[in-house]
């Protein structure tokens, strides 16, 4: 069994080109009005709608510190912060925005 995550959008394309082009996710269906998206195993869509879901925080797990620093430097231009050990859950991590504001994080999980 899986799943699947879905936010309502305004902006459909931008969002979408956010996540396929900056974050590497691949598109897994096109539906009529929305779009579900993989990376590695996680699943997420978005639907066009009159209204924007920019709650929660869409959290990509990497393999390494490296693979965390390389999202960085591809999405320093929406990023809340530089990438930090955060001690409290024992991670290394940084935010970024989306186009619709939504927070999505990059992390590894340290050992």
């Amino acid at each position: 069994m899986s799943g699947i995550v879905f936010f309502a959008t305004e902006q459909h394309d931008a969002v979408v080109e956010f996540y396929t082009d900056r974050v590497g996710a691949e598109v897994w269906l096109e539906q009529v009005d929305c779009t579900i998206l993989d990376f590695g195993g996680f699943r997420f869509g978005f639907c066009d709608r009159d209204h924007t879901d920019d709650c929660g925080i869409l959290t990509f797990v990497s393999e390494s510190k490296l693979d965390v620093d390389e999202m960085y430097d591809a999405l320093v231009d929406v990023a809340r912060d530089s990438p930090h050990e955060n001690d409290t859950y024992g991670i290394y991590q940084f935010f970024a925005d989306d186009p619709d504001g939504r927070a999505a994080e990059f992390q590894v999980f340290l050992d």
